[in-house]
């Protein structure tokens, strides 16, 4: 399984429970609760992350990369902001200097 496959089966199965009903699925809870609640709960799994990073287990830093991954996604689509929009972004940056890149937005 790649990478880019996997984000974009999780971002279609994201779209696709956007108007199921919250009693059956996460995914549509959170969406429910607007956007503001999608972007909190998302920065705790970015805490939760770098917990373990600093803390070094392995194996739960993988489990809440998940997490924030997928959180990620979810914030985005409560803000209509596509996978594939963020991906075009990142294809723009390719070949630039991270320094030279941050220097562009000032």
């Amino acid at each position: 399984m790649t990478a880019p496959d996997a984000l974009s089966r999780l971002a279609a199965t994201i779209a696709q429970r956007r108007g199921a009903d919250p009693a059956s699925s996460w995914t549509a809870q959170l969406l429910a609760k607007g956007p503001e609640k999608c972007a909190e709960k998302f920065g705790e799994e970015a805490v939760e992350a770098i917990i373990e990073a600093v803390r070094g287990d392995r194996a739960r830093l993988t489990a809440e990369a998940a997490d924030v991954l997928y959180h990620l996604l979810v914030m985005l689509a409560a803000r209509d902001v596509t996978l594939g929009e963020v991906l075009a972004e990142l294809d723009r940056r390719d070949g630039t200097s991270g320094l030279a890149e941050k220097a562009g937005r000032g």
